[in-house]
């Protein structure tokens, strides 16, 4: 998992209104860490700096939201698409030959 996906999913999991700390983001990430992994804190500092800056974060005062606009596309990317019904090709009724009258 990426740090940018790792901060979103802590940010959606703490559910805090007014935002999370990037204390609390951080705690949470390292607790869902797999032990193996190393801890970078520059590349989570520099992760959660992009965000902001590509607009998928808000930043107010210390705390971080998820921005309104990332919330839609989420949204939007979740929603299956319907998937439009193939056309069936109307064939033209065959028209019944007229009986002949018997003179």
């Amino acid at each position: 998992m990426s740090y940018k996906a790792g901060i979103i999913a802590a940010i959606t999991a703490l559910k805090d209104r007014t935002g999370s700390s990037s204390i609390a983001i951080k705690k949470h990430m390292q607790a869902a860490m797999p032990s193996d992994k190393k801890w970078l804190n520059a590349t989570f500092l520099s992760a959660l700096k992009k965000a902001v800056a590509d607009g998928d974060l808000v930043q107010i005062k210390s705390s971080y939201k998820l921005s309104a606009d990332y919330k839609k596309k989420a949204i939007a990317a979740s929603k299956p698409k319907k998937k439009a019904a193939p056309k069936k090709k109307k064939t033209a009724p065959k028209k019944k030959a007229a009986p002949k009258k018997k003179a």
